[in-house]
């Protein structure tokens, strides 16, 4: 599966994910703002959102065992605009999960996140041959569950107080779930979202 291989460069037709790399902090730094990371737990959020935060940010990002982090690259512009990971790669049980997603608030809504999680999708069913991929977030990012959901994900139930957040919130997660069998259908929505 995944472990050990080098982190994929997936293109679609309007962005390209790329493995997450200190060039891009700067355009990251211009997309996003400290609100953009007000639902990730401690330490997943950067401590700044300037340049030498999201620098730091894509450093710790690369230390993390069975994480593979890769920027949303606008196919237009070449800029950066947005990152998500594949996260508790566990090659033994054929599944991961895609998550610490992030996208700057300009480009959120757009064709930016189901092309991502179309290409990221498409990878682990057809080319890690995943059975299982799972995505998670906080119970009160309505705005994630809603993007979640319309993906076509089946929710699993809430982990209550599963973290602590930076503010001593106790994080209530929404856990959500693509089963390989399942991929078909939710690729056939995602492939009518971005018109093909």
């Amino acid at each position: 599966m995944i472990t050990g291989q080098a982190p994929p460069t997936l293109i679609g037709r309007f962005i390209e994910l790329v493995p997450l790399a200190a060039r891009h902090a700067a355009d990251l730094a211009s997309a996003v703002d400290a609100e953009t990371f007000r639902y990730f737990p401690p330490p997943f959020a950067p401590a700044r959102t300037d340049g030498a935060g999201l620098r730091a940010y894509i450093e710790g990002r690369a230390a993390q065992a069975n994480t593979i982090a890769l920027a949303m690259v606008l196919r237009q512009s070449g800029r950066a605009v947005g990152s998500s990971c594949y996260l508790d790669v566990r090659p033994e049980h054929r599944g991961l999960e895609i998550g610490a997603t992030f996208i700057g608030a300009a480009h959120r809504g757009t064709v930016v996140n189901p092309e991502a999680k179309r290409l990221m999708l498409a990878h682990a069913f057809e080319a890690l041959g995943c059975i299982r991929v799972q995505l998670k977030c906080d119970a009160r990012n309505l705005q994630s569950r809603r993007a979640i959901e319309r993906l076509g994900a089946v929710c699993e139930g809430v982990l209550r107080h599963s973290m602590v957040m930076g503010d001593g919130h106790l994080r209530d997660t929404v856990m959500y779930s693509i089963l390989a069998e399942e991929w078909p259908g939710v690729r056939a929505g995602l492939d009518r979202r971005l018109g093909r």
